[in-house]
């Protein structure tokens, strides 16, 4: 009834973009960011674009996504610029979380309360730092297990996203193998990262496009691992 193999016992989400509507709050504070420092540079650069917020920074952990963007551009930046891109960017994300909240997408909310029912086990695996305040605003903590984050990635030193580190952590915490868990992505480095931890399903959601055939970014999750791919969590439960 949750679209998955039998041997499947506990779920691991990604937050932003998968459970909660914040992935367009991320992607809008790292244009604000990114264009001020471009325009500062002013050197002609393009300003930042969705397709560079998808390649380059969804799923990283924070000081990843700007290193990974700056060398898209042969951009060589000091770890003081690194760090100061990466606060301002949070300090953005956090008043628009304050000012505005955040909302769980329905699907998603319909499939975690599928997903208790049936008895599967779920936790949260996350590259934000914020992730606690997320689910606590969205209403999301009652469901979630464990949750491994961007403090838990700092503290513990584990590799980001594409790297399986985190989701591995996660597995560890629930207490099963890769092999029985099941790992739920809208970024393509969390797909990357859930088939290089050979987890035994990678479920990509594609916000972008619809999920089918005709959609480049589930076609980017296909080529980059995913098991399936569906356009909103609630499409599994059809399966």
């Amino acid at each position: 009834m949750l679209g998955l193999p039998d041997e499947i016992t506990v779920a691991l989400f990604d937050l932003d973009g998968v459970l909660t509507t914040t992935a367009a709050v991320h992607q809008s504070a790292w244009k604000n960011v990114f264009d001020r420092y471009l325009a500062e540079r002013g050197d002609g650069s393009a300003p930042f674009s969705e397709r560079d917020y998808l390649d380059y920074v969804d799923g990283r952990p924070r000081l990843d996504g700007v290193r990974t963007f700056l060398a898209s551009r042969d951009i060589v930046a000091d770890d003081d610029t690194v760090t100061a891109i990466a606060e301002d960017k949070n300090t953005e994300f956090l008043g628009v979380l304050e000012r505005d909240g955040v909302d769980a997408y329905p699907g998603s909310v319909r499939y975690l309360e599928a997903a208790r029912d049936a008895g599967l086990r779920i936790a949260v695996v996350t590259s934000s730092r914020n992730g606690a305040q997320v689910l606590d605003v969205a209403g999301l903590s009652k469901y979630v297990e464990h949750r491994v984050d961007g403090n838990t990635i700092v503290e513990e030193k584990l590799n980001g996203k594409p790297a399986p580190d985190s989701f591995l952590r996660g597995a560890e915490l629930m207490g099963v193998p890769p092999a029985h868990a099941a790992v739920f992505e809208d970024a393509i480095s969390g797909v990357q990262a859930g088939a290089a931890g050979t987890f035994g399903h990678v479920v990509g959601v594609d916000r972008v496009g619809d999920g089918s055939s005709n959609s480049a970014q589930a076609e980017s999750m296909r080529s980059a691992g995913a098991s399936i791919v569906v356009a909103d969590l609630a499409d599994l439960l059809d399966k």
